[in-house]
């Protein structure tokens, strides 16, 4: 996998409960239109008919745009659903696994947690890491390692892999992170938490870009 493989820049992962001001809907189609160039969907509370009925509904909108939707943890679902991608983490089904799946995702992102991961065969699988979470973050506290941006750096080093990094980003950090070695950032708060999500989508895209 290469970055020419991978333009994106700004990745939203997103879910009801991270909506505070709109609905899902608004929040995934408003971001789209300030410039987020890939959407995950994220729900861990709900049961599978559900997810399946929502994923559904918000690929109506990611499809409307081109936009590429990335469903995260649940591989039946994404399957189902035709999703471009799927995410996992290190306790989740192995992208291993997924790819011998009929109808697998085209891509597989993992979340990196552990240095030790970088050795892994399972990376022979996979199209993107996801650095989760850069900084601590209310939205994700399920995690080992706060990598901060000397992780970022360190990660950088060590492959090639396009990294998308989360966890704690907004306006006052995300330079910071492009700089280090992120190909791509991804947010929730900044943007579902917020009033104006097409704004805040604008300027994290100008302020990557300026990075």
């Amino acid at each position: 996998m290469s970055y020419s493989d991978f333009p994106y820049r700004l990745y939203l992962v997103v879910s009801d409960a991270d909506c505070k001001h709109h609905t899902i809907d608004y929040v995934v189609e408003e971001a789209i239109l300030g410039g987020v160039d890939l959407i995950q969907l994220r729900e861990k509370h709900i049961d599978k008919e559900t997810f399946v009925r929502k994923a559904i509904q918000i690929k109506s909108i990611t499809d409307k745009y081109k936009v590429p939707l990335i469903i995260n943890d649940v591989v039946d679902v994404a399957i189902e659903i035709e999703a471009w991608g799927v995410h996992v983490g290190r306790s989740d089904m192995p992208p291993s696994e997924i790819y011998k799946l009929p109808n697998c995702p085209k891509h597989i992102g993992w979340s990196l947690e552990l240095l030790e991961q970088l050795n892994s065969s399972e990376l022979n699988f996979v199209h993107h890491l996801g650095i989760s979470p850069v900084f601590a973050s209310k939205t994700k506290i399920d995690t080992i390692t706060n990598w901060g941006v000397d992780g970022i750096q360190t990660i950088r080093q060590k492959t090639d892999l396009p990294l998308v990094a989360i966890g704690g980003i907004d306006e006052t950090n995300i330079q910071d992170v492009v700089r280090a070695g992120a190909h791509c950032v991804a947010v929730v708060s900044a943007i579902c938490g917020s009033e104006n999500p097409r704004l805040v989508a604008q300027n994290l895209k100008r302020l990557i870009h300026e990075a």
